[in-house]
């Protein structure tokens, strides 16, 4: 699951201790939810850092200190699609036989 939404930097605070940072800056946060061990560290990496360039891509790069990505995992067997709960091994099933 993605979602994109604008936050105040309320909810943020520890960004508030950068001086740099304009108190007013609204901060740009993607949500990535995720079924625990699908993704590796490394791939994780590499989602963060695509989907910053791509709301840069959007919103421009002087945007890019403001934008947050986030990466939830959820329990395997704690997603459910269609009725039915899908498990790390079950996504992993599926995206080998997308390949």
């Amino acid at each position: 699951m993605l979602r994109c939404s604008g936050l105040s930097n309320a909810r943020f605070p520890f960004f508030l201790e950068n001086d740099t940072w304009p108190a007013e800056a609204h901060f740009r946060a993607v949500q990535v939810k995720a079924i625990e061990g699908v993704f590796s560290k490394e791939q994780k990496k590499e989602v963060v850092k695509k989907l910053t360039d791509a709301m840069v891509a959007i919103e421009g790069e002087a945007l890019r200190p403001y934008t947050v990505v986030i990466f939830e995992e959820t329990a395997s067997g704690g997603w459910g699609v269609g009725g039915n709960a899908l498990t790390t091994e079950d996504v992993k099933a599926l995206a080998a036989g997308a390949k």
